[in-house]
């Protein structure tokens, strides 16, 4: 499942990120085809396999489902899980989406993106009410500062795919090409769905699948680090464009892993990721 491996980028990743200006494919991650299939374009694509997606852009369009189905006001996203049941390929999607548990206070919502007739993604969301009282403050550390200076950029297109629909800013802390944690912040350049602001949540949920690229404590050129799955709790929805992934990998003996970030936005901490890792050497290492 070489396809399934998901991180910012591949051995070609810059320090920093990726270049400004237009990206010089379909401008945006979707193409709405109605009757609730979709395309995928090549800014879906991940770094390893141009014909399979990262699980960036799918868990933002299941969430897009989730966020459109049974809207309720007074009703938030706490927690969202992304499940990858197989590749997901660059190209043409069916998406379905339903409430499964509805409820006055808590309600879970499961969307399922399919392709060729089998399920190769599904994510679920548990909706709470709003709550009315007072705020308590994160116990969480400030999130490093914005770098307000621009970025350091390897040249346009070295990094195909989506890796280059993100722009990446480095927080200070780490680097993607050395093993270890590390900080970044990022924002997409590219809309989910043509004319369509992302919603806080799409933007959260596109972003928080790097966890384990920029924090990877193994050589992408020699080992797999696949996630299968991605679940987000949400205790705040980010404002502004820029989301901080302050990310760290744990590797066990016996071939699994777990990746963990606190993402933030300029005003603080908004959601805890975690992605569970199946690690395990490439071919020929």
């Amino acid at each position: 499942m070489e396809q399934a491996v998901e991180g910012p980028g591949g051995p070609a990743d810059s320090p920093d990120g990726v270049a400004d200006g237009p990206v010089g494919q379909a401008e945006s991650l979707y193409v709405e085809l109605g009757g609730g299939r979709w395309l995928a374009t090549a800014h879906t694509a991940g770094p390893w396999d141009p014909s399979a997606q990262h699980g960036g852009p799918p868990s933002a369009l299941l969430v897009r489902a989730v966020e459109h189905t049974a809207p309720r006001p007074e009703m938030v996203i706490a927690r969202f899980t992304t499940e990858l049941l197989g590749p997901v390929p660059v190209g043409e999607l069916t998406l379905r989406c339903e409430v499964t548990r509805p409820g006055r206070s808590v309600e879970l919502v499961e969307a399922v993106l399919t392709a060729g007739g089998r399920d190769v993604a599904r994510g679920t969301a548990w909706r709470v009410r709003r709550a009315t009282g007072a705020a308590v403050p994160p116990r969480h550390p400030a999130p490093p500062p914005f770098p307000e200076g621009p970025a350091r950029i390897p040249p346009a297109g070295v990094i195909p795919g989506f890796p280059s629909a993100i722009e990446w800013r480095s927080a200070g802390r780490g680097r993607m090409t050395v093993p270890g944690p590390a900080a970044l912040w990022g924002r997409l350049r590219v809309p989910l769905v043509a004319g369509e602001e992302l919603s806080p949540v799409q933007r959260l949920l596109a972003l928080a699948d790097n966890g384990n690229g920029i924090s990877s404590e193994t050589d992408f050129a020699s080992t797999y680090f696949i996630n299968p799955e991605l679940t987000v709790h949400i205790h705040r929805e980010p404002a502004g464009e820029w989301i901080c992934l302050d990310a760290t990998t744990t590797i066990t003996p016996g071939g699994a892993g777990l990746a963990t970030s606190v993402l933030s936005d300029r005003s603080g901490p908004v959601a805890i990721g975690a992605q569970s890792l199946l690690v395990a050497p490439r071919p020929g290492h």
